[in-house]
């Protein structure tokens, strides 16, 4: 997965322009892509994945945008959790990203593609271990 071009999308509004870097609209797609229930979460390439391990956290990790002056094109590469119905999961997805795009930059979003790269286990939590009290010699005699 090739990284977003360092593009600037500029709306002239009569008195003024409004300017969106490439990765705005990614953040904006990774994080709506993220709010949906059953995505695990989004895969990245070598460097987004060895910055996570660095600990930064990437906003546009599995998101790919093609940005215009008046459109955008959005791909999507995401992680479901197992059993979560993936088609709908997917639909989701889409919705949820073209919503956040459009509301937030006004940007008409002409495609939004999910790319299922997995399926995650949910992490089963261990059972709750009973704690015996402590032997302890008596205090008063």
């Amino acid at each position: 997965m090739s990284e977003n071009l360092p593009v600037n999308v500029t709306i002239d509004e009569g008195v003024g322009s409004v300017t969106f870097a490439s990765d705005v609209i990614a953040t904006i797609a990774g994080l709506a892509a993220t709010e949906v229930e059953g995505v695990a979460g989004m895969t990245g390439n070598v460097m987004t994945d060895l910055g996570e391990i660095l600990g930064r956290r990437s906003l546009t990790k599995g998101v790919r945008v093609e940005v215009g002056k008046e459109e955008a094109a959005i791909d999507v590469y995401a992680i479901i959790y197992y059993g979560s119905p993936i088609i709908e999961v997917c639909q989701k997805v889409q919705e949820n990203v073209r919503k956040a795009i459009e509301t937030m930059t006004g940007l008409r979003v002409v495609e939004v593609n999910v790319h299922v790269q997995g399926v995650q286990f949910e992490k089963e939590l261990p059972a709750p271990v009973a704690e015996e009290e402590p032997l302890l010699p008596p205090r008063v005699h």
